[in-house]
């Protein structure tokens, strides 16, 4: 038997074992004196009473032995086997109360300490569910090395970016082991080594992917002033540095074209009023450029107020019944003066009249631009087709043109602010690079898309697909 209780039931079997053989003896003592002529009656009647007495004080001794080590000696043995459980990290042992008139104070302790570090340990693993939460749902790559240079802490996102898989165990690899980008294994020993703060910003390249990243490294000290190692934190900026250099493209190409027709019209404005305005033949030339780039530079501006205006924030169309048929003939005679002076051909046949939800205004808009980047980049006596499909519950319009074509390298860019596929022949036509970026986005705000096919030599294709009815987001 095992513990204390077990030892002391053996030690009480033990004390039975020598009141028996006590008895024995005296019994063994007695019947010589008996058998020298004691009458039998007196005799049995002896020994019957000497039996009893024994017996009795035998079971009196028992029952209070077995009492005390029921009442003392057992929750003693369970108290420590609890304790031993506890010591072994389970918290969700409960210790026998003896009887609620006579509480152990012991065991109420050993209840109460069970009960404490239980709930200590379920506050514990709540609060290490929301820690891995929050770190599995930063936006940004977390690592944490130990003192030891080896990764303590890792999230899904740095996996992500870095091309981990979620099962490949990182954890306690060292910073050479991980193998990644040298900029960034540069950093982190500097951090090490310094034992100071240091962000920076790195190009990446991850995966053949190229990524602009923020990093931040700073030492982690404990509360007593200890180190206790590194953390690095690493913010996937490409976005940002993307948006910043459309930013400045957009500031210097603004300018650009801004100062291309000021200068123009400043330059001719200083001519005529240092005397050229004297020869009527050269004021009128020189008024009528004047006037060319005036309108070219209201071109600018007014285009620059559209692009504005849809990319504004709460932008919103005013949606009516179109009539494909009727809008599209009105966006031809927009621009028939211009085919006419090139002698270039609509072909467009629609017997079935098609309408849709939409902003009549802002799609004649779009078929103005498209027709018009159709007769800028075509020759004369060419046919620009404009074909109407209809496709489940979307309508798609084509605009088709024989002109020069865009090269494949270049379509990526079609849409981006004041690209030009030939700008000396679109400057030349008063373009402004803005109109298949309005195109786009106006598109995109009915909740349709764009998309664009290209041979050099061949010609141009641009495909619009919008819902016939408006859709609700």
């Amino acid at each position: 038997m095992k513990g204390l209780y077990g030892r002391l039931v053996l030690a009480n079997i033990l004390f039975l074992s020598v009141l028996l053989t006590g008895l024995g003896i005296v019994l063994g003592q007695f019947f010589p004196l008996f058998n020298q002529g004691a009458d039998p009656i007196i005799k049995r009647d002896y020994l019957l009473f000497l039996l009893i007495v024994l017996l009795t004080a035998l079971f009196v001794s028992l029952y209070i032995i077995t009492r005390l080590l029921l009442q003392y000696i057992k929750p003693i043995d369970e108290v420590t086997s609890n304790a031993i459980k506890l010591a072994e990290g389970d918290y969700s042992v409960h210790t026998a109360m003896i009887e609620k008139e006579r509480k152990n104070d012991l065991s109420s302790a050993i209840y109460s300490i069970s009960q404490t570090m239980q709930e200590i340990s379920t506050e514990r693993e709540m609060e290490k569910e929301r820690l891995n939460t929050l770190i599995e749902s930063m936006g940004s790559g977390l690592l944490m090395f130990g003192r030891g240079g080896t990764l303590n802490l890792v999230n899904g996102v740095f996996r992500t970016t870095f091309g981990f898989k979620d099962d490949e165990k990182l954890i306690g690899k060292t910073v050479n082991s991980l193998e990644l980008p040298g900029e960034l294994e540069s950093l982190i020993e500097d951090v090490y080594m310094t034992e100071q703060s240091c962000e920076t910003q790195l190009n990446l390249q991850v995966n053949g992917v190229s990524s602009s990243v923020n990093v931040y490294g700073a030492p982690v000290i404990g509360n007593y002033g200890n180190w206790l190692g590194i953390v690095v934190v690493i913010h996937d900026i490409t976005e940002l540095v993307r948006l910043e250099k459309i930013r400045k493209d957009f500031v210097a190409n603004v300018s650009h074209e801004l100062r291309t027709p000021v200068t123009s019209i400043k330059g001719f404005a200083e001519t005529l009023l240092d005397g050229a305005m004297n020869d009527q033949t050269v004021m009128k030339e020189f008024l009528e450029i004047i006037q060319k780039e005036s309108n070219r530079l209201k071109r600018l501006i007014d285009e620059l107020l559209v692009l504005s205006d849809v990319e504004r924030e709460g932008f919103t169309l005013q949606y009516s019944e179109v009539g494909l048929k009727k809008m599209i003939y009105e966006a031809i005679q927009v621009v028939s003066g211009r085919i006419e002076e090139k002698d270039m051909v609509v072909s467009f046949d629609m017997p079935n009249e098609i309408v849709i939800d939409g902003d009549e205004g802002r799609l004649i808009q779009v078929m103005v631009n498209l027709l018009s980047n159709a007769i800028i980049y075509s020759m004369k006596d060419t046919t620009i087709t404009i074909e109407v499909k209809e496709i489940e519950d979307d309508v798609v319009i084509i605009v088709k043109d024989e002109g020069i074509g865009i090269k494949e390298s270049e379509l990526e860019r079609l849409f981006e602010r004041f690209y030009r596929v030939d700008r000396a022949r679109s400057r030349d036509s008063g373009g402004t690079g803005l109109g298949l970026a309005i195109v786009k986005h106006l598109i995109e705000v009915h909740g349709g898309t764009i998309q664009v096919e290209s041979k050099s030599n061949v010609g141009t294709s641009f495909s619009l697909r919008i819902p016939r009815r408006k859709r609700n987001y």
